[in-house]
């Protein structure tokens, strides 16, 4: 199908909108991103983008051979959280290396890729309602002006207001898991730098640097059944940080005592969505498949499907399209997420089961990574 001049309106520029903007515009499609914030601007916090994702950076044009601001890893050294012992390390993928970025740095590479390639962004423009009608979408805006569109994405997050239009009402469920972020100034380089995963009963700790090694990026995350607060993310303490952390020794206690600043995430989740498109509308990234950050894939989904999506528009409409979209993402994802969900078990074993994983660890080593080629290898740009 060729879709130049067709027009596409992307709701949410986040990474996953941004991303399908751009490659919906390299087929020549005109695309109009509506982002219902003021500005484009994100909380300090890091993110891991590994090879399936990096592949679609590159086949954007969005960062080259040597990526721009990305800061290249060199595997995971898992550890116990009493003293930090070492448990083992897990080497780079074999597809590719993993790159750790500052969310602001891949939305600004995103966004400054998009207004080049001829993408329109208007911001302070809330969504209010759509109108699907069999030959177009009508988007409605807060202030009652309405778009029309051949097609919509929303990529509007996991607390998605365009997926009940698919999906009917869903409760959003509360995985009595809360994230801590917060980065510190890091002055202390290393030539080979990696993720730290501290892991503790019912909690674990993850550190990696960004920006040149300039900044060290922490997610703390711990089981909660206490949570009481509406919001799903809030300014945190930092001293309360600590004291949830207060056993867990080693280098984790060093930079959770320079913390000056953190943020609460609750981890609220909708499942995988039993439907993704209706012929004129789809959903693409967390408004489709959030997940739990445990395996660190939901910015590289997202990429996937911004991809896959505008690549599907190779059928003779926008129907088979988007159902060919679907169909190709719906099992991936759904694989992904159960693997995060697993590995949210996994990291916070308790008694035995924690000393028999750990030494499981410890005997199988690095072969232990190989588990997840499946994820690493995947190229959605083939």
């Amino acid at each position: 199908m060729n879709i130049e001049g067709l027009k596409f309106c992307v709701i949410g520029a986040g990474i996953g909108g941004l991303a399908a903007a751009i490659a919906l515009r390299q087929r020549g499609a005109e695309v109009l991103v509506l982002e219902q914030a003021p500005e484009i601007a994100e909380v300090g916090a890091g993110l891991q983008i590994s090879a399936n994702g990096m592949r679609v950076l590159r086949a954007l044009g969005v960062v080259g051979d040597v990526p721009e601001a990305g800061q290249k890893s060199y595997g995971t050294v898992l550890r116990d959280y009493r003293g930090g012992r070492f448990i083992s390390r897990i080497p780079a993928p074999a597809a590719g290396p993993t790159y750790y970025y500052h969310r602001a740095d891949l939305i600004d590479l995103l966004l400054r890729a998009a207004v080049a390639s001829g993408v329109n962004i208007r911001l302070d423009a809330k969504v209010e309602q759509i109108h699907d009608a069999p030959d177009d979408v009508g988007v409605v805006l807060g202030n009652g002006e309405e778009i029309g569109a051949d097609c919509t994405i929303a990529a509007d997050g996991g607390r998605s207001s365009i997926r009940p239009a698919l999906n009917g009402e869903e409760l959003l469920g509360f995985t009595h898991q809360v994230a801590w972020r917060a980065t510190i100034p890091w002055d202390r380089n290393l030539t080979a730098p990696k993720a730290h995963l501290t892991m503790g009963p019912g909690r674990h700790v993850v550190t990696y640097p960004l920006r040149n090694q300039s900044l060290m990026n922490i997610v703390a995350i711990e089981e909660r059944s206490d949570w009481q607060e509406e919001g799903w993310r809030l300014k945190g303490d930092p001293n309360d940080l600590r004291a949830r952390f207060a056993d867990f020794g080693g280098k984790v206690q060093e930079v959770l005592q320079e913390v000056q600043e953190t943020h609460l995430w609750a981890l609220f989740l909708r499942p995988v969505a039993r439907k993704w498109q209706n012929g004129r509308i789809a959903l693409l990234g967390d408004a489709a498949h959030p997940t739990l950050p445990f395996m660190a894939q939901g910015a590289c989904l997202a990429l996937e499907d911004a991809w896959i999506l505008a690549k599907s528009f190779d059928q003779d409409d926008v129907t088979s399209s988007l159902e060919a979209y679907e169909t190709k993402r719906a099992p991936r994802a759904r694989r992904v997420v159960d693997a995060a969900s697993s590995n949210a078990r996994n990291f916070h074993l308790r008694g035995p089961m924690r000393i028999a994983a750990q030494m499981a660890l410890t005997a199988l080593g690095p072969r232990m990574g190989r588990r997840y080629d499946w994820i690493y290898d995947y190229d959605p740009t083939a």
